[in-house]
Protein backbone atom coordinates (compact mmCIF):
# COMPACT_ATOMS: atom_id res chain seq x y z
CA UNK A 1 0.00 0.00 0.00
CA UNK A 2 1.60 3.22 -1.07
CA UNK A 3 0.64 7.09 0.48
CA UNK A 4 0.11 9.81 -1.95
CA UNK A 5 2.08 12.52 -1.56
CA UNK A 6 0.02 15.81 -1.00
CA UNK A 7 1.47 18.87 -2.62
CA UNK A 8 1.74 21.86 -0.06
CA UNK A 9 1.98 25.80 -0.94
CA UNK A 10 5.44 25.79 1.03
CA UNK A 11 6.99 22.85 -1.82
CA UNK A 12 5.69 24.87 -4.56
CA UNK A 13 8.24 28.04 -3.35
CA UNK A 14 6.14 30.27 -1.41
CA UNK A 15 7.63 31.70 1.56
CA UNK A 16 6.49 30.83 5.03
CA UNK A 17 5.27 34.14 5.86
CA UNK A 18 2.79 34.13 2.93
CA UNK A 19 2.01 30.33 3.99
CA UNK A 20 1.22 30.98 7.26
CA UNK A 21 -1.63 33.33 6.15
CA UNK A 22 -2.91 31.00 3.44
CA UNK A 23 -3.45 28.57 6.67
CA UNK A 24 -5.39 31.17 8.82
CA UNK A 25 -7.69 31.85 5.63
CA UNK A 26 -8.35 27.95 5.51
CA UNK A 27 -6.57 26.87 2.13
CA UNK A 28 -4.65 23.70 3.16
CA UNK A 29 -3.63 21.65 -0.07
CA UNK A 30 -3.32 23.97 -3.59
CA UNK A 31 -5.91 23.15 -6.43
CA UNK A 32 -4.38 21.32 -9.87
CA UNK A 33 -4.37 25.02 -11.47
CA UNK A 34 -2.23 26.40 -8.52
CA UNK A 35 -0.32 23.51 -8.35
CA UNK A 36 0.81 23.90 -12.05
CA UNK A 37 0.77 27.72 -12.37
CA UNK A 38 2.86 29.31 -8.99
CA UNK A 39 6.27 27.72 -9.54
CA UNK A 40 5.99 28.56 -13.43
CA UNK A 41 4.99 31.88 -12.83
CA UNK A 42 7.60 32.28 -10.13
CA UNK A 43 10.10 31.47 -12.50
CA UNK A 44 9.11 34.49 -14.92
CA UNK A 45 7.30 32.79 -17.26
CA UNK A 46 4.12 34.03 -19.27
CA UNK A 47 1.36 31.70 -18.87
CA UNK A 48 -1.81 30.94 -20.96
CA UNK A 49 -4.27 29.05 -18.19
CA UNK A 50 -7.21 26.97 -18.98
CA UNK A 51 -9.15 26.68 -16.50
CA UNK A 52 -13.09 27.02 -15.53
CA UNK A 53 -14.61 28.97 -12.89
CA UNK A 54 -14.25 27.79 -9.55
CA UNK A 55 -10.88 26.24 -9.71
CA UNK A 56 -9.19 28.90 -7.84
CA UNK A 57 -7.53 30.90 -10.89
CA UNK A 58 -7.32 33.96 -7.84
CA UNK A 59 -4.96 32.58 -5.95
CA UNK A 60 -3.18 30.97 -9.03
CA UNK A 61 -1.70 34.16 -10.61
CA UNK A 62 -2.19 36.33 -7.47
CA UNK A 63 0.33 34.14 -4.30
CA UNK A 64 3.10 34.35 -7.16
CA UNK A 65 2.46 37.83 -8.03
CA UNK A 66 2.51 38.47 -4.32
CA UNK A 67 5.60 37.02 -3.64
CA UNK A 68 7.69 38.34 -6.26
CA UNK A 69 6.95 42.18 -5.12
CA UNK A 70 7.28 41.37 -1.65
CA UNK A 71 10.92 39.92 -2.78
CA UNK A 72 11.63 42.82 -4.53
CA UNK A 73 11.19 45.29 -1.37
CA UNK A 74 11.14 48.69 -3.27
CA UNK A 75 7.65 51.05 -2.99
CA UNK A 76 5.45 52.00 -6.22
CA UNK A 77 5.87 55.33 -7.10
CA UNK A 78 3.58 57.36 -6.86
CA UNK A 79 0.37 57.77 -9.36
CA UNK A 80 1.83 54.25 -10.54
CA UNK A 81 1.46 50.60 -9.66
CA UNK A 82 3.78 47.44 -10.22
CA UNK A 83 1.12 44.95 -11.11
CA UNK A 84 -1.89 45.23 -13.06
CA UNK A 85 -5.24 42.80 -13.15
CA UNK A 86 -8.05 43.34 -15.62
CA UNK A 87 -11.12 42.27 -15.42
CA UNK A 88 -14.13 42.30 -17.82
CA UNK A 89 -16.76 43.12 -15.14
CA UNK A 90 -17.32 44.97 -11.92
CA UNK A 91 -18.27 42.42 -9.52
CA UNK A 92 -15.39 39.99 -10.56
CA UNK A 93 -12.71 43.07 -10.06
CA UNK A 94 -14.45 43.68 -6.33
CA UNK A 95 -13.83 39.68 -5.80
CA UNK A 96 -10.20 39.40 -7.04
CA UNK A 97 -9.76 42.44 -5.20
CA UNK A 98 -11.55 41.21 -1.84
CA UNK A 99 -9.16 37.78 -1.98
CA UNK A 100 -5.87 39.86 -2.86
CA UNK A 101 -6.36 42.25 0.48
CA UNK A 102 -7.13 38.84 2.39
CA UNK A 103 -3.48 37.50 0.90
CA UNK A 104 -1.48 40.65 1.78
CA UNK A 105 -2.38 41.29 5.02
CA UNK A 106 0.57 40.43 7.27
CA UNK A 107 2.56 41.98 3.59
CA UNK A 108 3.34 45.97 3.11
CA UNK A 109 1.50 45.33 -0.19
CA UNK A 110 -1.15 47.81 -1.14
CA UNK A 111 -3.77 46.87 -3.36
CA UNK A 112 -6.60 48.74 -5.11
CA UNK A 113 -9.73 48.41 -7.34
CA UNK A 114 -11.00 51.00 -9.53
CA UNK A 115 -14.41 49.79 -11.24
CA UNK A 116 -17.22 51.63 -13.10
CA UNK A 117 -20.38 53.07 -10.98
CA UNK A 118 -18.20 54.14 -8.39
CA UNK A 119 -16.70 57.70 -7.84
CA UNK A 120 -13.73 58.39 -9.78
CA UNK A 121 -12.22 61.24 -7.84
CA UNK A 122 -12.11 58.76 -4.92
CA UNK A 123 -10.55 56.60 -6.93
CA UNK A 124 -8.17 58.96 -8.36
CA UNK A 125 -7.17 59.79 -4.52
CA UNK A 126 -6.72 56.28 -3.52
CA UNK A 127 -4.01 56.00 -6.17
CA UNK A 128 -1.79 59.32 -6.03
CA UNK A 129 0.29 57.30 -3.29
CA UNK A 130 0.67 54.30 -5.67
CA UNK A 131 0.24 51.10 -5.30
CA UNK A 132 1.45 47.03 -5.77
CA UNK A 133 -1.07 45.90 -7.44
CA UNK A 134 -3.91 47.30 -9.43
CA UNK A 135 -7.40 45.43 -10.05
CA UNK A 136 -9.46 47.07 -13.00
CA UNK A 137 -12.24 47.18 -15.17
CA UNK A 138 -10.43 48.51 -18.77
CA UNK A 139 -13.27 51.16 -19.11
CA UNK A 140 -12.73 52.78 -15.98
CA UNK A 141 -8.79 52.70 -16.02
CA UNK A 142 -8.71 54.79 -19.41
CA UNK A 143 -11.04 57.08 -17.86
CA UNK A 144 -8.67 57.64 -15.03
CA UNK A 145 -5.40 57.30 -17.28
CA UNK A 146 -7.16 60.25 -19.24
CA UNK A 147 -7.20 61.94 -16.08
CA UNK A 148 -3.24 61.50 -15.27
CA UNK A 149 -4.11 60.37 -11.97
CA UNK A 150 -2.28 56.93 -12.73
CA UNK A 151 0.23 55.74 -14.94
CA UNK A 152 1.36 52.48 -16.27
CA UNK A 153 4.81 52.83 -17.54
CA UNK A 154 5.60 51.05 -14.44
CA UNK A 155 3.90 47.93 -14.50
CA UNK A 156 5.87 44.45 -14.79
CA UNK A 157 2.66 42.00 -14.58
CA UNK A 158 -0.16 42.20 -16.27
CA UNK A 159 -3.16 39.50 -16.09
CA UNK A 160 -6.10 39.44 -17.95
CA UNK A 161 -8.72 37.20 -16.18
CA UNK A 162 -11.58 35.80 -17.60
CA UNK A 163 -10.36 37.00 -21.29
CA UNK A 164 -12.72 35.00 -23.61
CA UNK A 165 -15.43 37.28 -21.56
CA UNK A 166 -13.45 40.00 -21.98
CA UNK A 167 -13.57 40.06 -25.94
CA UNK A 168 -17.21 39.01 -25.41
CA UNK A 169 -17.86 42.09 -24.26
CA UNK A 170 -15.86 44.12 -27.01
CA UNK A 171 -12.63 45.30 -24.56
CA UNK A 172 -10.01 44.30 -27.40
CA UNK A 173 -9.87 47.83 -28.46
CA UNK A 174 -9.32 49.13 -25.10
CA UNK A 175 -6.60 46.12 -24.59
CA UNK A 176 -4.90 47.13 -26.88
CA UNK A 177 -4.52 50.66 -25.73
CA UNK A 178 -3.48 49.62 -22.29
CA UNK A 179 -1.13 46.86 -23.82
CA UNK A 180 0.81 50.10 -25.15
CA UNK A 181 1.05 51.51 -22.14
CA UNK A 182 2.83 49.33 -19.89
CA UNK A 183 6.36 48.53 -19.25
CA UNK A 184 8.82 46.08 -21.33
CA UNK A 185 9.85 43.72 -20.45
CA UNK A 186 7.37 42.69 -18.33
CA UNK A 187 5.32 38.88 -17.43
CA UNK A 188 1.92 38.74 -18.84
CA UNK A 189 -0.88 35.98 -17.61
CA UNK A 190 -3.56 34.78 -19.42
CA UNK A 191 -6.84 32.93 -17.88
CA UNK A 192 -9.57 31.96 -19.87
CA UNK A 193 -12.82 29.52 -19.41
CA UNK A 194 -13.03 28.87 -22.94
CA UNK A 195 -10.17 28.87 -25.91
CA UNK A 196 -11.97 30.78 -29.00
CA UNK A 197 -9.74 31.58 -32.28
CA UNK A 198 -10.17 35.05 -30.76
CA UNK A 199 -7.78 34.23 -27.54
CA UNK A 200 -5.10 32.20 -29.35
CA UNK A 201 -4.51 35.27 -31.56
CA UNK A 202 -4.47 37.80 -28.40
CA UNK A 203 -2.12 35.32 -26.55
CA UNK A 204 -0.10 35.63 -29.75
CA UNK A 205 0.09 39.45 -29.97
CA UNK A 206 0.56 39.61 -25.76
CA UNK A 207 2.65 36.51 -24.37
CA UNK A 208 6.03 35.76 -24.53
CA UNK A 209 7.01 32.34 -25.29
CA UNK A 210 3.81 31.44 -23.02
CA UNK A 211 3.61 28.15 -21.12
CA UNK A 212 0.15 26.80 -21.58
CA UNK A 213 -1.53 25.29 -18.39
CA UNK A 214 -4.65 22.93 -19.02
CA UNK A 215 -6.78 21.32 -15.94
CA UNK A 216 -9.43 20.49 -17.80
CA UNK A 217 -10.40 20.55 -21.83
CA UNK A 218 -11.74 24.07 -22.73
CA UNK A 219 -15.58 24.17 -22.18
CA UNK A 220 -15.71 21.86 -19.90
CA UNK A 221 -17.59 22.01 -16.66
CA UNK A 222 -17.10 20.76 -12.96
CA UNK A 223 -17.08 17.38 -12.83
CA UNK A 224 -19.75 17.56 -10.09
CA UNK A 225 -22.43 19.50 -11.45
CA UNK A 226 -25.35 17.43 -13.03
CA UNK A 227 -27.19 19.34 -15.61
CA UNK A 228 -30.48 18.43 -17.43
CA UNK A 229 -32.65 20.18 -19.80
CA UNK A 230 -36.58 20.69 -20.05
CA UNK A 231 -38.27 21.40 -23.51
CA UNK A 232 -40.71 24.31 -22.46
CA UNK A 233 -42.58 26.66 -24.27
CA UNK A 234 -41.66 30.25 -23.28
CA UNK A 235 -44.92 31.09 -21.11
CA UNK A 236 -44.78 27.74 -19.29
CA UNK A 237 -41.16 28.66 -17.95
CA UNK A 238 -42.01 30.64 -15.37
CA UNK A 239 -44.44 28.65 -13.31
CA UNK A 240 -41.93 25.62 -13.96
CA UNK A 241 -39.61 27.66 -12.00
CA UNK A 242 -41.47 28.17 -9.29
CA UNK A 243 -42.10 24.68 -9.15
CA UNK A 244 -38.72 23.37 -9.40
CA UNK A 245 -37.75 26.26 -6.59
CA UNK A 246 -40.38 24.95 -4.30
CA UNK A 247 -39.55 21.28 -4.45
CA UNK A 248 -35.22 21.92 -4.39
CA UNK A 249 -35.37 22.17 -0.44
CA UNK A 250 -32.00 24.54 1.17
CA UNK A 251 -29.54 26.24 -0.98
CA UNK A 252 -29.37 29.08 -2.97
CA UNK A 253 -30.58 29.48 -6.72
CA UNK A 254 -28.75 31.63 -9.67
CA UNK A 255 -31.37 32.26 -11.90
CA UNK A 256 -30.13 33.67 -15.47
CA UNK A 257 -32.27 35.49 -17.88
CA UNK A 258 -31.15 37.01 -21.48
CA UNK A 259 -31.62 40.59 -20.35
CA UNK A 260 -31.52 43.15 -18.03
CA UNK A 261 -35.18 43.85 -18.58
CA UNK A 262 -36.28 40.41 -18.27
CA UNK A 263 -34.25 40.04 -15.48
CA UNK A 264 -36.14 42.46 -13.12
CA UNK A 265 -39.88 41.26 -14.34
CA UNK A 266 -38.73 37.44 -13.26
CA UNK A 267 -37.49 39.15 -10.20
CA UNK A 268 -40.69 41.22 -9.64
CA UNK A 269 -42.89 37.93 -10.51
CA UNK A 270 -40.98 35.71 -7.85
CA UNK A 271 -41.33 38.06 -5.04
CA UNK A 272 -44.92 38.73 -5.64
CA UNK A 273 -45.30 34.88 -5.37
CA UNK A 274 -43.93 34.72 -1.62
CA UNK A 275 -40.27 34.26 -3.25
CA UNK A 276 -36.92 35.97 -1.27
CA UNK A 277 -35.47 37.22 -4.79
CA UNK A 278 -33.49 39.89 -6.08
CA UNK A 279 -32.16 40.77 -8.97
CA UNK A 280 -28.65 42.40 -10.17
CA UNK A 281 -27.96 43.73 -14.07
CA UNK A 282 -26.64 46.48 -16.18
CA UNK A 283 -29.43 49.15 -14.75
CA UNK A 284 -28.63 48.66 -11.26
CA UNK A 285 -25.85 50.79 -9.49
CA UNK A 286 -22.77 49.55 -8.09
CA UNK A 287 -24.56 50.37 -4.56
CA UNK A 288 -27.55 48.17 -5.66
CA UNK A 289 -25.41 45.18 -6.70
CA UNK A 290 -23.77 45.29 -4.08
CA UNK A 291 -26.29 45.38 -1.82
CA UNK A 292 -28.64 41.86 -3.83
CA UNK A 293 -25.14 40.35 -3.81
CA UNK A 294 -24.51 40.76 0.19
CA UNK A 295 -28.37 39.56 0.83
CA UNK A 296 -27.99 36.35 -1.15
CA UNK A 297 -24.45 35.54 -0.13
CA UNK A 298 -26.14 36.06 4.02
CA UNK A 299 -28.94 33.65 2.71
CA UNK A 300 -31.82 36.69 3.20
CA UNK A 301 -32.37 36.45 -0.80
CA UNK A 302 -32.80 32.44 -1.52
CA UNK A 303 -33.08 33.73 -5.26
CA UNK A 304 -30.70 36.09 -7.12
CA UNK A 305 -32.12 36.55 -10.80
CA UNK A 306 -28.94 37.88 -13.02
CA UNK A 307 -27.32 38.52 -16.51
CA UNK A 308 -24.23 37.23 -17.65
CA UNK A 309 -22.47 40.41 -17.43
CA UNK A 310 -23.48 41.15 -13.82
CA UNK A 311 -22.98 37.69 -12.82
CA UNK A 312 -19.41 37.66 -13.40
CA UNK A 313 -17.08 37.53 -10.50
CA UNK A 314 -19.93 35.99 -8.05
CA UNK A 315 -17.96 33.37 -5.65
CA UNK A 316 -20.28 31.73 -3.39
CA UNK A 317 -19.77 28.96 -1.60
CA UNK A 318 -23.54 28.10 -0.99
CA UNK A 319 -25.34 28.32 -4.70
CA UNK A 320 -26.81 24.40 -4.99
CA UNK A 321 -28.48 25.71 -8.24
CA UNK A 322 -27.96 27.04 -11.20
CA UNK A 323 -30.77 27.86 -13.50
CA UNK A 324 -30.85 28.75 -17.11
CA UNK A 325 -34.47 30.72 -17.62
CA UNK A 326 -33.00 31.89 -20.99
CA UNK A 327 -30.18 29.96 -22.48
CA UNK A 328 -27.01 32.41 -23.67
CA UNK A 329 -26.77 33.68 -27.39
CA UNK A 330 -22.67 32.32 -26.61
CA UNK A 331 -22.22 29.07 -26.07
CA UNK A 332 -19.32 29.67 -24.01
CA UNK A 333 -21.29 32.01 -21.55
CA UNK A 334 -22.68 28.50 -20.54
CA UNK A 335 -20.05 26.98 -19.29
CA UNK A 336 -19.30 30.41 -16.95
CA UNK A 337 -22.86 30.49 -16.14
CA UNK A 338 -22.83 27.30 -14.67
CA UNK A 339 -19.34 27.27 -13.23
CA UNK A 340 -21.28 29.95 -10.41
CA UNK A 341 -22.56 26.28 -9.15
CA UNK A 342 -20.20 23.19 -7.25
CA UNK A 343 -17.55 25.59 -5.74
CA UNK A 344 -14.29 24.83 -4.15
CA UNK A 345 -15.36 21.29 -4.77
CA UNK A 346 -18.70 20.68 -3.32
CA UNK A 347 -21.82 19.85 -5.66
CA UNK A 348 -23.89 21.59 -8.02
CA UNK A 349 -27.37 21.08 -9.84
CA UNK A 350 -27.12 23.34 -13.47
CA UNK A 351 -31.11 23.04 -15.35
CA UNK A 352 -31.63 24.83 -18.09
CA UNK A 353 -35.08 25.45 -20.01
CA UNK A 354 -35.05 25.34 -23.50
CA UNK A 355 -38.23 26.75 -25.72
CA UNK A 356 -38.25 25.86 -29.63
CA UNK A 357 -36.70 28.95 -30.74
CA UNK A 358 -33.63 27.88 -28.45
CA UNK A 359 -32.93 24.42 -29.42
CA UNK A 360 -30.22 25.80 -31.89
CA UNK A 361 -28.44 27.48 -28.53
CA UNK A 362 -28.92 24.25 -26.87
CA UNK A 363 -27.06 22.23 -29.73
CA UNK A 364 -24.28 24.63 -29.92
CA UNK A 365 -23.67 24.30 -25.80
CA UNK A 366 -23.76 20.65 -26.64
CA UNK A 367 -21.09 20.47 -29.45
CA UNK A 368 -18.73 22.83 -27.36
CA UNK A 369 -19.08 20.46 -24.48
CA UNK A 370 -19.23 17.89 -26.18
CA UNK A 371 -22.14 16.15 -24.36
CA UNK A 372 -25.84 15.61 -25.03
CA UNK A 373 -27.28 17.22 -22.01
CA UNK A 374 -29.90 14.93 -19.88
CA UNK A 375 -33.61 15.66 -20.77
CA UNK A 376 -35.72 15.93 -17.49
CA UNK A 377 -39.06 16.78 -19.23
CA UNK A 378 -40.54 17.53 -22.42
CA UNK A 379 -39.36 16.51 -26.00
CA UNK A 380 -36.77 18.24 -28.12
CA UNK A 381 -38.11 19.68 -31.81
CA UNK A 382 -37.40 17.28 -34.39
CA UNK A 383 -34.20 17.02 -36.45
CA UNK A 384 -33.85 19.82 -38.65
CA UNK A 385 -36.22 21.64 -37.11
CA UNK A 386 -35.81 25.70 -37.63
CA UNK A 387 -37.94 27.89 -35.69
CA UNK A 388 -39.33 30.90 -38.18
CA UNK A 389 -37.56 33.79 -38.25
CA UNK A 390 -39.16 37.28 -36.99
CA UNK A 391 -38.87 40.82 -38.28
CA UNK A 392 -37.69 43.43 -35.66
CA UNK A 393 -41.75 44.19 -35.46
CA UNK A 394 -42.69 40.70 -34.52
CA UNK A 395 -43.82 40.03 -37.83
CA UNK A 396 -42.84 36.47 -39.68
CA UNK A 397 -40.00 37.10 -41.85
CA UNK A 398 -41.42 38.54 -45.70
CA UNK A 399 -44.10 40.19 -44.18
CA UNK A 400 -42.59 43.03 -42.78
CA UNK A 401 -44.50 45.37 -40.53
CA UNK A 402 -47.28 47.67 -42.47
CA UNK A 403 -46.73 51.25 -42.15
CA UNK A 404 -48.82 54.20 -42.03
CA UNK A 405 -49.08 56.95 -44.49
CA UNK A 406 -50.30 54.94 -47.62
CA UNK A 407 -46.44 54.45 -48.52
CA UNK A 408 -46.15 58.05 -49.64
CA UNK A 409 -42.31 58.21 -48.18
CA UNK A 410 -40.07 61.63 -48.29
CA UNK A 411 -39.58 60.64 -51.94
CA UNK A 412 -43.38 60.92 -52.76
CA UNK A 413 -44.54 64.07 -51.26
CA UNK A 414 -46.25 66.43 -53.11
CA UNK A 415 -46.42 70.48 -52.09
CA UNK A 416 -50.12 71.73 -50.55
CA UNK A 417 -51.41 72.76 -54.16
CA UNK A 418 -51.56 69.04 -55.20
CA UNK A 419 -53.47 67.98 -52.68
CA UNK A 420 -56.78 69.52 -53.26
CA UNK A 421 -57.99 73.21 -52.79
CA UNK A 422 -59.36 74.74 -49.70
CA UNK A 423 -63.46 74.63 -48.51
CA UNK A 424 -65.58 77.05 -50.02
CA UNK A 425 -65.73 78.91 -46.62
CA UNK A 426 -61.66 79.63 -46.35
CA UNK A 427 -61.15 77.13 -43.52
CA UNK A 428 -58.71 74.54 -43.82
CA UNK A 429 -59.53 71.46 -42.19
CA UNK A 430 -59.08 67.56 -42.13
CA UNK A 431 -60.20 65.59 -44.92
CA UNK A 432 -59.63 67.85 -47.78
CA UNK A 433 -56.57 67.55 -48.48
CA UNK A 434 -55.56 70.50 -46.21
CA UNK A 435 -52.86 70.75 -43.38
CA UNK A 436 -54.49 70.85 -39.76
CA UNK A 437 -54.46 74.50 -38.18
CA UNK A 438 -51.45 73.32 -36.19
CA UNK A 439 -49.74 72.68 -39.28
CA UNK A 440 -50.36 76.07 -41.17
CA UNK A 441 -47.14 77.49 -39.56
CA UNK A 442 -45.17 74.51 -40.42
CA UNK A 443 -46.60 74.46 -44.46
CA UNK A 444 -45.62 78.66 -44.49
CA UNK A 445 -42.43 77.97 -43.82
CA UNK A 446 -41.66 75.22 -46.20
CA UNK A 447 -41.50 72.20 -43.79
CA UNK A 448 -42.90 68.88 -43.69
CA UNK A 449 -46.39 67.86 -42.30
CA UNK A 450 -48.98 65.14 -42.40
CA UNK A 451 -52.22 66.10 -44.29
CA UNK A 452 -55.61 63.76 -44.48
CA UNK A 453 -56.46 62.03 -48.06
CA UNK A 454 -59.77 64.46 -49.40
CA UNK A 455 -60.93 60.69 -50.16
CA UNK A 456 -60.52 59.32 -47.06
CA UNK A 457 -57.50 57.08 -47.66
CA UNK A 458 -54.26 57.15 -45.48
CA UNK A 459 -52.69 60.42 -44.83
CA UNK A 460 -49.85 61.44 -46.67
CA UNK A 461 -46.59 63.99 -46.09
CA UNK A 462 -46.68 67.27 -47.92
CA UNK A 463 -44.58 70.02 -47.83
CA UNK A 464 -45.85 73.59 -47.48
CA UNK A 465 -44.50 76.97 -50.01
CA UNK A 466 -42.70 78.82 -48.62
CA UNK A 467 -43.71 82.38 -48.40
CA UNK A 468 -41.16 85.21 -49.73
CA UNK A 469 -40.97 88.36 -47.96
CA UNK A 470 -42.49 91.25 -49.19
CA UNK A 471 -40.16 94.19 -50.61
CA UNK A 472 -41.24 97.66 -49.69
Amino acid sequence: MTDEHTTTFEELGLSPSITKTLGQLGYDTPTPIQEQCIPLILKGHDIMGLAQTGTGKTAAFGLPLIENLISVGKKPEPKTCRALILAPTRELANQINANLRAYVRHSHLRVQVVVGGASINVQARNLAPGCDILVATPGRLLDLIERKAVSLNHVKYLVLDEADQMLDLGFIVPLKKIAKMLAVPRTTLLFSATMPKQINDLAGAYLNDPVRVQVSPPGKAADKITQSVHHISNRSKADLLKELLTAKGEGLSLVFARTKHGAEKLKRHLVERGFEAESIHGNKSQNQRERAIKAFKAGKAQILVATDVAARGIDISGVTHVFNYDLPEVAEAYVHRIGRTARAGAEGQAVAFCSPDEIHLLQAIEKLMAIKITVASGEAPPAGYKPEKKTRGGAPKGQGRKRSGGGQGHRGRRSVAELGSPKKDGKQGAGDGQPKAKNKKRARQGKRFKVADPNGGPSRWARGEKRKSKVA
